[in-house]
This record gives structure tokens, C-alpha cells and sequence, in this order.
């Protein structure tokens, strides 16, 4: 039998609800889904907190479960040591007390982090996988400099958002080569925090289109009575609105009435689609999506269905399968791409509101051949979901 896999977890900070409880508590415990609950098949066996809040749970998780926390990420990559000992990396640079910038951008380490953790792996001249949590960076130079590091040291490199592994009802997953022409994405929750996930969600989409991913060509991001003033002369569409809306995952009422603070971040591509995700706060439970294929219009709502957060077990499958095999579950140009429109729109917003183009985003790819893992009904999980949470004892 082949040896586990040792992963290294790299975390910001451990707490209720964070994502290194959602995501590396999954990898200790197991994993909830439709089919019950799946054993993990590698090990936790390291862990770095760059925070320990009052909140703190990971060094409590990490003492029950014989996991060293260390004080550096190099030494949790070595295991203590002096050479990389380990067979992947869990990044999860995602919440703490990190300060914003004047543009509204959570100031993440996740860069440095990855800076990190590729001196360790260049040093051993050993390649080994990588997930890095949610958008890559929230700039640009950096987002780019970390996927080129990553080809340049031949490391296995997947990152991204759980909202695109979310249940889907109804099923929806296009056919590679869809005649795709316009999409719509109601998001709801901060405009960078949240934007990216409904960002990156109908990113997981529209890639599926003919032709395959070309790139943006350019961005805006409006708020306020602009937003509803652009649906009305066509920047967005209020067909896929209303389609939207008669699927559900939103308020009863109109969301004119309802949304007090509206953001539209739109999105024109290089070969002409044009994508909105809608940030509607007091409107959307979930994310709902809507698109234009062909001659019909094509929904889906997107929901998290459960607690402990299931999605995020799909995730940590994907995950755990680019531990395993070596293998990328899906491409991290998609979430390159999202991470530098994202940045684009927050410039966009910090300067007014102005469309700003982007030659720079240039990204081309292919979406995956093969299908990641997820789940297909929404209302089978509820019997799995429930119990998980009572017979694994989560921390409280």
C-alpha cells in the first residue's frame, strides 16, 4: 500500500467559521456528502498560524489531533527540519487581521505565503501540489507572479472559490462549445469578499463557451442608482434578471425596493461576451445564475444547502485529488483571470466608476476535460449533512 500523503497547512488564522476551519477541519475529520461521510486518504501533519485570535481553535485542533504547529512556514514545509518533507501545501490565506488598502482590498498575505513556499520547494528541487484559497492575490503583478512561479518550478497549482462546487438546482453544467452570448450572476456580501466568489462562479460557466476563455478586454464597476439606470439602457440584461428571480435563491419583492446599496460589476470579454455579477444585499440568499445559449435562456441557483458547510467538502475532494494524483482538478488560469478582473474593478470603483480596459488580462484557456468533483442533487445531501455535524464533534 502506498504511503499517505503529508500536507502541510499554511493558515492565517483557525477560527469558527473561518475557512481553515471549513476547509483543513475536512481533511482531519473527514468530509460530509451526498454519499456520506469520506474518510480523508492524506494527513494534516504540519500547521503554521500566522494569527491566534482570542477566537482561536487551531491549536486546540492541532493538540487533539497530534498535529506541530510551527512557528515559521519553512518549518512547517520541513517538518522541523532543514529540507521540504512534506508532499503538498494547504494555503489558506483567508481571514485575520489584515489591514484594506484606499481601494477597499483586504490586504492578504497570500503571495508571501507563496513566496514561502516555493523557496522551500525550489531549494529541494522537489516539485509538490499546491491549493491556495480563494483569488489568488488581490493584485494583479502579484496573482501573475504566482502562477509563473508555479510553471516555473513545475508545481501542480489549483486555487480558487467553493461557490462554483456548490449544489446546483436544477442541474446545470454547459456543454463544452456553447453558443454562450451574455451572463448573470446575483451575488450578494461584500464587493471584493463576495464579488470574487460570484466572479469566479460565472467564470466557472462562461469558460465552457465556444471557444474556449480569451480574456477581458475590459471592466466597470458601478453602485448605487447607476446600477439600475445601466439595466435600463442594456449594460446588463433584465431578461436574465427576471429569469434569475423566477428561479429563486432571492427575496420576495423587487429588488429595487430591497437592494439599498446595488454594485454591478460588469465585465466585457475579448471575444465579446459581456458577464455581470450583481452584488444585491438584502435581495439574494444565493447565488443564481442565468445565461443566454443560443436562443434560450439557461438558470441555475447555486447554494450552500447545510452546515458544516458542505460545499467546502467538494472543494477539499478536489483538493485532495491534486494531493493524491499530481493532478490540477481544474485550471488556475481561470482563477488568475478572475483575480486580475477583480483587481481591475476595484480600480474601476476607486476611480469613479470608470470603465477601464485591460489589455493585460490576456488569459487563454481551455476548460477541463475532465469533470471535478461535485455534487448533482441538492436535496439529496440533507440526510448526511445533518448528522455530520452532530457524530463529528466539531470545536464550539
Amino acid at each position: 500500500m502506498a504511503e499517505r500523503k503529508k500536507i502541510a497547512a499554511i493558515v492565517t488564522e483557525y477560527r469558527i467559521p473561518a475557512h481553515a476551519d471549513v476547509i483543513v477541519g475536512k481533511f482531519i475529520k473527514g468530509f460530509p456528502t451526498d454519499e456520506g461521510l469520506l474518510e480523508p486518504q492524506v494527513d494534516i501533519v504540519s500547521m503554521y498560524l500566522d494569527q491566534v485570535p482570542d477566537s482561536d481553535i487551531g491549536v486546540r485542533v492541532a493538540a487533539e489531533n497530534n498535529i506541530p504547529i510551527h512557528y515559521s512556514i519553512p518549518r512547517a514545509l520541513c517538518l522541523g527540519g532543514d529540507e521540504l518533507a512534506v508532499d503538498g501545501v494547504l494555503c489558506i490565506g483567508e481571514h485575520g487581521d489584515y489591514a484594506h488598502n484606499e481601494k477597499g482590498q483586504h490586504l492578504y498575505p497570500r503571495k508571501f505565503f507563496f513566496e514561502q513556499i516555493c523557496g522551500v520547494i525550489a531549494a529541494a528541487g522537489r516539485p509538490v501540489p499546491v491549493f491556495c484559497d480563494k483569488h489568488l492575490s488581490y493584485n494583479w503583478r502579484d496573482a501573475k507572479w504566482m502562477v509563473d512561479r508555479a510553471r516555473e518550478l513545475k508545481i501542480p497549482f489549483m486555487a480558487g472559490s467553493s461557490v462554483p462546487l456548490f449544489y446546483r438546482d436544477p442541474w446545470l453544467e454547459h456543454e463544452i462549445d456553447s453558443p454562450i452570448s451574455e451572463a448573470l450572476m446575483f451575488s450578494m456580501g461584500g464587493i471584493e469578499s463576495y464579488g470574487y466568489h460570484g466572479f469566479e462562479a460565472m467564470q466557472e460557466m462562461i469558460e465552457r463557451r465556444k471557444g474556449g476563455e480569451t480574456g477581458i478586454a475590459a471592466v466597470q464597476c458601478l453602485e448605487g442608482d447607476a446600477v439600475w439606470k445601466a439595466g435600463d439602457d442594456g449594460l446588463w440584461s433584465r431578461e436574465l434578471a427576471a429569469a434569475a428571480i423566477a428561479e429563486g435563491g432571492t427575496e420576495d419583492g423587487k429588488m429595487e425596493d430591497l437592494v439599498k446599496e446595488p454594485a454591478a460589476l460588469i465585465v466585457e470579454y475579448r471575444d465579446g461576451l459581456r458577464g455581470t455579477v450583481l452584488q444585491l444585499n438584502g435581495f439574494a440568499r444565493e447565488w443564481v445564475y442565468a445565461a443566454r445559449v443560443g436562443d434560450a435562456i439557461k438558470t441555475t441557483e447555486m447554494t450552500r444547502w447545510g452546515d458544516p458547510h458542505p460545499s467546502f467538502s467538494y472543494m477539499g475532494l478536489n483538493i485532495q485529488e491534486m494531493f493524491v494524483t499530481g493532478e490540477p482538478q481544474y485550471p488556475v488560469e481561470r482563477t488568475l483571470l478572475v483575480s486580475g478582473g477583480l483587481d481591475a474593478l476595484m480600480d474601476s470603483r476607486h476611480r469613479g466608476h470608470v470603465r477601464v480596459e485591460t489589455p493585460h488580462l490576456d488569459v487563454v484557456y481551455a476548460p477541463p476535460a475532465k469533470a471535478p468533483i461535485r455534487p448533482t442533487n441538492p436535496r439529496a445531501c440533507g440526510a448526511s449533512i445533518v448528522p455530520f455535524a452532530e457524530q463529528v464533534d466539531y470545536p464550539s
